[in-house]
């Protein structure tokens, strides 16, 4: 069981290579990476279920230090960007039907945004500056670098307070959220960079800001494969900036809405004026769907990783004292984007769980 446990998390790579096998024979079968993600894996989930079990508190240091699960993400920033070059490359060079164009777009940015996201965002909350490296990589492959900085000095310090752009609120549906989370998440990343800058004594218009080169690395990226491509082919080719942005886009979108599940409606306690309760387990919604946690690198077991932020993945818990998705992000997110179904299924849930834990302050937002 544990070697089968330690292969699974190979079935990320699946997704894009589905996709690959899907542009080659064209047409309807562009859909086969969408339907993979949101009928079959949601399906098998329903099948194999949750698992409850966590690694025993003994070996959690040797499972957590077992290079094998650094391999694998470091696996896939490599073939997150020769995915993304190939991808840009075969959009660029066959004649596609509208159809193809969107159904391919989508189907590459589940991998980037649904998989990739994930990975950088598992690294980027580590010590070591080459994990953080290729975490940026990874961003910067989808447009959203300043994620990096958002997410770890942003989110992670304000999540579930009104303060948060990325904690969804009770009622807020997820188009109005992901207005809210882009704009100001966006915002308070050059807000948080300028501070840090400030506190050393360095002006916000220099080579030292990250957010300057955060914003201009996807372009400069986007620019190199263009004229790759070009100098490649001989003529100039605009498809693969098209591609790029157009790919960047859903996978950031998909992030977005991934941020808007694991938090709906579930906000910290205020201590007072200027505080509020420390972070715990039932501040993020949890989901321990074997399948789908495998593909996601266990980020569903997102109550552990808020109260632990460091912890590797495949050392998350499991809580059975947090409030639990009925289903895994494949699930909920296809069920945010039709917000009349989402209320239906998540404010009776809220509600319970507010009722049944009368010391949280959710019902106060």
């Amino acid at each position: 069981m544990k070697a089968l446990r330690k292969i699974g998390y190979f079935s990320a790579f699946i997704i894009p290579v589905l996709t690959i096998i899907s542009f080659y024979l064209g047409g309807i079968a562009n859909l086969s990476t969408l339907l993979f993600v949101y009928l079959l894996i949601p399906a098998i989930d329903s099948i194999t279920g949750r698992d409850l079990s966590n690694v025993p508190k003994a070996s959690v240091s040797e499972v957590a230090n077992d290079f094998y699960y650094r391999f694998i993400t470091y696996c896939w920033t490599f073939f997150q960007l020769t995915f993304i070059a190939w991808a840009a490359f075969v959009f660029t060079i066959h004649t596609l039907s509208l159809f193809e164009q969107i159904t391919f777009i989508i189907a590459v940015s589940l991998s980037t945004g649904g998989i990739g996201i994930t990975v950088a965002h598992e690294l980027g909350h580590k010590k070591s500056l080459l994990e953080r490296f290729y975490s940026k990589v990874l961003l910067m492959t989808v447009s959203y670098m300043h994620f990096y900085i958002e997410h770890n000095k942003g989110h992670h310090v304000r999540v579930s307070t009104p303060d948060d752009p990325a904690t969804s609120r009770q009622n807020e549906s997820f188009y109005a959220f992901w207005w809210r989370s882009v704009t100001r998440g966006y915002k308070s990343a050059w807000e948080i960079e300028n501070k840090r800058l400030e506190r050393k004594g360095i002006s916000s218009f220099s080579i030292h800001n990250n957010m300057i080169w955060f914003t201009l690395l996807p372009f400069i990226f986007a620019g190199l494969l263009s004229a790759g491509f070009s100098l490649y082919l001989g003529y100039f080719v605009w498809q693969p900036i098209v591609f790029f942005f157009a790919q960047s886009f859903f996978a950031f979108s998909l992030l977005e809405a991934v941020n808007y599940v694991e938090h709906y409606g579930l906000m910290r306690k205020k201590i007072d004026e200027n505080r509020y309760e420390r972070v715990a387990p039932h501040h993020s919604w949890n989901a321990s769907q074997i399948v789908s946690n495998f593909f996601l690198f266990q980020l569903q077991r997102h109550s552990d990783h808020h109260f632990n932020a460091i912890k590797r993945y495949q050392v998350l818990d499991h809580y059975d004292n947090a409030p639990q998705l009925p289903a895994g992000y494949p699930t909920m997110v296809l069920m945010a984007h039709i917000p009349q179904l989402w209320f239906k299924v998540m404010n009776p849930r809220l509600k319970k769980w507010n009722e049944l834990n009368p010391g949280t302050d959710n019902a106060s937002q």
